[in-house]
Parts: structure tokens; C-alpha cells; sequence
């Protein structure tokens, strides 16, 4: 119940977003335009957010035939998270990552990257597959996918609004307002998604440590993509960084400007907490 009423913030946060930005843009028939676009989306994204973000990353659907090893634990750790058995997809990118998405347990799917499966321990694996799990039975797969579709939506309306301007109250162009959403709308876009992201890891992370019985394995994880993921980028979430909050490590940069709006807390936290875990067991 918690987390539906936290998929209706968002995306009430997010559609009042797209009626201010409307307004600056187009005043009150802007607005008026907005919020049809906002209903739209949000329509689009509760049905179909998941489908669009796996072809982003030409996500390939797995079995029991073609990737049994991996198909084989993802089933275990469903059945001990007692959930239904979701889509597996692997991502051919050498980058270690893996996410989930869909609209609950029953519509659900999980996916890595090849370069996971090379680079990670079967112990951290099932660790890494663990976490996503927690974060289709916690229901949090709904938020992420919407939040990353409305996000890149809002970045989009942000480019327009950089290219014509805006309008005052009176329909009358104003260029400086059209300047102001360009650079405040992405960054309320990254607020609203950092603000929901965060806690959510800790809590996969803590899930995910409960359904593999594992903490420190999965912790043991989280530190080698950490040092990996910095030299080798995932180049999908490089032209699309709206989705990095889905995946389990963030992919991009966190250097100067950028780790203020990072949707991952630090590693080191998520390490700290998931050994604190490991010895009390």
C-alpha cells in the first residue's frame, strides 16, 4: 500500500511538473496541454514503460534452453522470495549492471548484462539477482519505470524549451522563462527521482540479503561493479541517463555536480550496511 501511494506522488509530483513547464511555455493553454500529455504519459507508462526500456537496451528474453545456469537461479531466488517467476533477459554490454522492471510481481522482469555474468562470483550473482527481486516484491519496479519515462519525456520538453523560448502569462514570448525550464527542469526531474531511489536501494539491498541468505556476497558484489563500472561505461545509460536509477550500480560519472543528484546512495554505505547485516547473522 506504502509504495502504491508512492507511485501516486510521483506521478502526481511529475505531471504538476509538466503543467508548470507547459504554462512558462505556452501559458495557460501550454499548461492546459501539458497536463493532457502528462494523463498520456502517465497512462503509457503504467503499461508499457517496461517493454519500451528493455528495447533500449536491446534486451534479449532468456529460458531454461538458452541461458540455464542463470535462468535456473533466478527461478530458485523467486521461489524463495515467493514470487512469481518473472521474464529473464540478458543485455549484451561488457559493463556489469542488472535491473528490474514491470508493473508488479505477476508482470515482472529482470535483467543483466552479459558483462555481470563474467565478471561477478555465482555467490554475488545471486546476490545482484536477489536485490532485484526485493525490488519487484517491495513493488518498486512500477515507480522506476515510470519515473525514468517521465523523465526523459520532461528532458525532452526541456531541449524544446531551450530552442523557443517561453511565454509569460499573456501568451507573450519570454525567452528568459523559456531559459529557466531548460536548466530547472531536468534538475527537479533528478530531485524527484533521487528522493525515491535512495531509500528504495538500501531496502533492496537489505531485501535481496534476505531472500539469498547471503549479505556479504552481495556486498563483495556492489564493490567490484563499483571499481568496474568507473572505467567502463554503459553505453545505453550514456545516452539515456534517465534510466540509470533502475539499475543496481548507477553507471554514470558521480564526480563534481553530478554525485549531488546521484539516485544511488554511496557504495560504501550499502557495503557498510550489508557486512553490519553478514555478522549479526
Amino acid at each position: 500500500m506504502f509504495n502504491l501511494m508512492k507511485t501516486a506522488i510521483l506521478m502526481a509530483a511529475i505531471t504538476a511538473l509538466f503543467m508548470a513547464m507547459g504554462a512558462m511555455l505556452g501559458g495557460r493553454s501550454g499548461m492546459m496541454l501539458a497536463l493532457l500529455v502528462a494523463l498520456g504519459m502517465n497512462f503509457f507508462s503504467y503499461w508499457f514503460s517496461d517493454t519500451m526500456v528493455l528495447k533500449m537496451y536491446r534486451a534479449r528474453e532468456v529460458d531454461s534452453s538458452s541461458a540455464p545456469q542463470f535462468y535456473a537461479m533466478v527461478a530458485e531466488l523467486a521461489q524463495k522470495a515467493q514470487l512469481p517467476m518473472p521474464k529473464v533477459y540478458l543485455i549484451d554490454e561488457d559493463a556489469p549492471n542488472a535491473f528490474a522492471t514491470g508493473r508488479n510481481p505477476e508482470h515482472a522482469a529482470v535483467a543483466a548484462t552479459t558483462g555481470i555474468l563474467r565478471t561477478l562470483s555465482e555467490r554475488e550473482l545471486r546476490g545482484v539477482m536477489a536485490h532485484e527481486l526485493a525490488h519487484v516484491k517491495h513493488r518498486d519496479i512500477l515507480i522506476s519505470t515510470i519515473s525514468a519515462t517521465m523523465a526523459g519525456a520532461i528532458s525532452m520538453l526541456a531541449n524544446f524549451a531551450m530552442f523557443f523560448g517561453g511565454r509569460d502569462s499573456e501568451g507573450r514570448s519570454n525567452p528568459i522563462a523559456g531559459l529557466l525550464v531548460a536548466i530547472l527542469a531536468p534538475i527537479a526531474a533528478s530531485l524527484i527521482q533521487m528522493s525515491i531511489s535512495r531509500a528504495r536501494e538500501f531496502e533492496a539491498d537489505r531485501g535481496g540479503a534476505e531472500i539469498s541468505g547471503d549479505p556479504a556476497a552481495l556486498a563483495s558484489a556492489l564493490d567490484k561493479i563499483h571499481r568496474i563500472a568507473q572505467g567502463l561505461p554503459l553505453e545505453t545509460t550514456e545516452r539515456h541517463p534517465e534510466t540509470a536509477q533502475m539499475m543496481i550500480m548507477n553507471p554514470l560519472s558521480g564526480k563534481g555536480l553530478a554525485g549531488m543528484f546521484s539516485t544511488h546512495p554511496p557504495t560504501e554505505e550499502r557495503v557498510a550496511r550489508l557486512l553490519e547485516m553478514a555478522r549479526g547473522r
